[in-house]
């Protein structure tokens, strides 16, 4: 039977989770399994149980449609348990793909740990001229959503907040890696990286520190229309500054 590794290193909650749902993973594909790990939030502070997704990379010798629908029972059943569809890929799928996904890499790469096989993602090189061109684009990108969306939703403040709420959480990994291009320390958890942000960039970090106390469903001062006015700014503003980045 597959050893798994590091499974002592999750909270119990978790490691009742993952263990079943690798070691049936192993079960199903054998030998083509060459490395197995959990990135995300569950291994790192920001993991909640019974909120929070798990995040499975499973990197396989090959991947054709008889080995992803071996895979299909697996998978329906994990994500009734929050384990979230599992990124497969093959090493040659990796090595030629760090350029076009900076920013997804660096993340798992910076944030995993392995439960099986060959440690891929501890060697993986990453280009910083390639993170910066990302994350440019992932802000910028995202102020455009924010235009059209909001468009499309006038005013209406339950969406507008909504809006907002998860327009943060998609960018908080571009957070994490502008941090990183400027040297920085990333903090465990999102209020920490706001705070590091604000201080690195110059921007609004009560703005966005009162952006996480909606998701968290806290009440705060000023109004959703004005803290939209005002988020639209600061994410343009944080554009700009990311286009002058030299790295």
């Amino acid at each position: 039977m597959a050893e798994l590794i590091n499974i002592d290193k999750f909270n119990e909650g978790a490691r009742k989770t993952i263990r079943p749902y690798c070691l049936k993973m192993l079960e199903i594909h054998g030998d083509n399994v060459k490395s197995i790990s959990i990135y995300g939030s569950a291994a790192g502070e920001d993991f909640v149980q019974g909120k929070s997704n798990i995040n499975v990379l499973v990197v396989l010798g090959r991947i054709d449609p008889p080995d992803l629908k071996k895979s299909l029972k697996l998978v329906a059943s994990g994500r009734k348990k929050g384990i979230i569809a599992p990124l497969f890929l093959t090493m040659e799928h990796i090595r030629t793909s760090t350029d076009v996904f900076p920013v997804e890499f660096l993340e798992m790469k910076e944030n995993y740990r392995l439960i099986y096989g060959e440690d891929i993602l501890k060697g993986l090189s990453i280009n910083p001229a390639n993170i910066r061109l990302q994350c440019e684009q992932q802000i910028k990108g995202g102020l455009i959503r924010l235009y059209q969306v909001y468009l499309e939703i006038g005013i209406k403040e339950k969406k507008t907040r909504e809006l907002m709420i998860n327009s943060l959480g998609s960018l908080m990994p571009v957070f994490r890696n502008i941090l990183r291009l400027k040297g920085n320390d990333i903090p465990g958890n999102k209020p920490g990286i706001i705070s590091s942000l604000s201080e690195a960039f110059s921007i609004n970090g009560e703005l966005l520190q009162n952006i996480l106390k909606l998701k968290n469903g806290e009440k705060v001062d000023e109004g959703i229309e004005a803290m939209f006015g005002d988020y639209l700014e600061e994410i343009e503003k944080l554009g700009i500054e990311v286009d002058r980045m030299k790295v």
